[in-house]
Order: C-alpha cells, then sequence, then structure tokens
C-alpha cells in the first residue's frame, strides 16, 4: 500500500544513537509508516501532545465500486489507534475497534474477536483523545442524535471522531453479509440481515465527515454499536435513548492507505458516490 505522509510545517536536524536509528528502521519496516510519521509518533507520545489523525485504508468510492478485496490485516490497524470501524474482506460483517480489541459482527448475529491476520478493505481508525464530553439528552431517533451531535462538533470542515456510551432504550443496526464477486455496494447491501435490541447497554463508535471528503470517506456521521457484553453490533441504522454520554475528537490530520489490488488500480472511481452511499447506508425493512 502506498501512504501518504502526515504534512509538517518544520524541520530539525537531531543526533541520534546508532541503536535508536536501527529501532526506528526496523519500526518503518514492520508498519510501513514513514521515518517523519515514527518519530512524530514516539515524541507525541512523550511530550503528551495529541496529533487528532485518522488513519484510513481505501476510499467510499472504491467500495461503492465493489472494491471488497482485504489489502491491511486487523494486526496493522491496531498500529495505528485504539478506536474505529470498517468492514472485512468481501463485505463480511461490520469492524468495531474499541479500547484497542477489534470485533467483528457476522450477519448471523454473532460477534467475534477475528486474529490479527484477518483483512480488511476498508478502514478508519484513530487514537481517540478526548476534546469535549457532555450528556446527550432525550434521543429520539438517528436524525435526533446527529441533531444533537452536531453542537459538539467545531467545524463543518474538520472531521469528527465520536464515542458515545450508555443504556439504549432501542438500537436498531444492520449488518453486511459477505458479498458475492461482481457485486457493487447496493446490491451486496441490499441482502443485510437487521436486528433490534432493547435496554442495551454499549457504545457507539464512528466519525462525522465532511462533505468535500465524499469521495474517499462517508461524509456526514457513520456510526457502529458494540454492546457491553460483546454479543451485538453493527452499523448503526436507529436508536432511542437517554442520558448518554458523549465524547468527541477533532482530527486535523488524515493518513490514507491506498490498496495495490488489481482491483481497485483498475476500478473506476472518477465517479460520485454520494447517491449509492445514501442507498446503501440506509434500512432495508
Amino acid at each position: 500500500m502506498h501512504k501518504s505522509k502526515i504534512p509538517h510545517s518544520n524541520k530539525i536536524n537531531v543526533n541520534i544513537s546508532s541503536s535508536l536509528l536501527a529501532a526506528v528502521e526496523l519500526r518503518c519496516k514492520q508498519t510501513g509508516d514513514s521515518v517523519d510519521h515514527v518519530i512524530q509518533e514516539a515524541l507525541a507520545k512523550l511530550l503528551g501532545v495529541e496529533h487528532h489523525t485518522l488513519f484510513q485504508v481505501s476510499t467510499s468510492t472504491a467500495l461503492v465500486q465493489g472494491v471488497y478485496q482485504g489489502c491491511v490485516t486487523v494486526g496493522q490497524i491496531k498500529t495505528y489507534g485504539d478506536f474505529g470501524l470498517g468492514t472485512f474482506d468481501s463485505l463480511d460483517g461490520e469492524g468495531l475497534m474499541l479500547d484497542g480489541q477489534v470485533w467483528q459482527a457476522h450477519g448471523d448475529g454473532k460477534v467475534v474477536e477475528p486474529p490479527d491476520s484477518t483483512t480488511a478493505p476498508f478502514w478508519v481508525s484513530a487514537e481517540f483523545a478526548v476534546d469535549r464530553s457532555g450528556v446527550l439528552g432525550n434521543v429520539v431517533s438517528w436524525s435526533d442524535l446527529c441533531a444533537q451531535i452536531d453542537s459538539y462538533r467545531q467545524s463543518d470542515n474538520l472531521f469528527t471522531a465520536i464515542r458515545i456510551d450508555g443504556v439504549f432504550d432501542e438500537i436498531y443496526y444492520r449488518v453486511a453479509c459477505k458479498a458475492t464477486a461482481g457485486e457493487d455496494l447496493v446490491a451486496a447491501t441490499s441482502h443485510q440481515a437487521e436486528f433490534t435490541f432493547k435496554n442495551c447497554s454499549g457504545t457507539l463508535m464512528g466519525f462525522w465527515s465532511p462533505a468535500y471528503a465524499r469521495t474517499f470517506n462517508i461524509p456526514g456521521y457513520h456510526m457502529h454499536f458494540l454492546s457491553n457484553d460483546r454479543q451485538h453490533g453493527g452499523h448503526v441504522l436507529d436508536i432511542k435513548a437517554k442520558g448518554l454520554k458523549i465524547q468527541v475528537m477533532d482530527a486535523h490530520n488524515v493518513l490514507m492507505a491506498l490498496p495495490e489490488t488489481p482491483q481497485f488500480l483498475n476500478a473506476d472511481l472518477s465517479i460520485d458516490p454520494s447517491k449509492a452511499l445514501s442507498k446503501a447506508e440506509g434500512s432495508k425493512s
């Protein structure tokens, strides 16, 4: 995969020991990161500086066009954060990443912890650090939830990571079922599994992406759910709840990895995926 470098505006020259240099080079070899990224990440952790960076694998347009082949492993995803969401090879379920652990929700309703060798064709993750927090009042629907989250976002031009914890009076979600070869996203999600649970404790995790990002991310709110007992999870379609705890993080940087698979390299990614994404993201019932 090709990775973009995190932009930087300042350069410094430093002398480091041979052992440190060897360690940096080993880290780059293991993860595929640039030297800049490894050193910035290490300095940020040492000095307590938050980089507010999203790491993304592939693009939403590729998903719309049916490019579902896994191109990054769960093990690699874990090196880029402790929070996020995505899907798995051939759209085999919904991906959920919370507190550093990755979970896979299957179309039969089961949730498992996949091995690190499991691959994903699309993923967004972050090292979650809270910028603002609060408590949401009475949430009566998905659209109401989105409207309440809006007041916690800093700008319509920045990405936002969102974590919401609490007891959900009702949670309605879907799980994508494994796609057959040649299916595009709309066709693949037309036979998704949908579930409703009541009085369920859990967490919503996800992101808000600006409208201008529609060709590479899913614009607006994209949230997945994971129950506290790790038995239920999926892509959120609707909710009802009270007194939910919300935490948000502004994301100023986006680090993207693009697949080198034949399917990605030969796909037509010049289309506007907005309508297809909107249709695929909704309920089929």
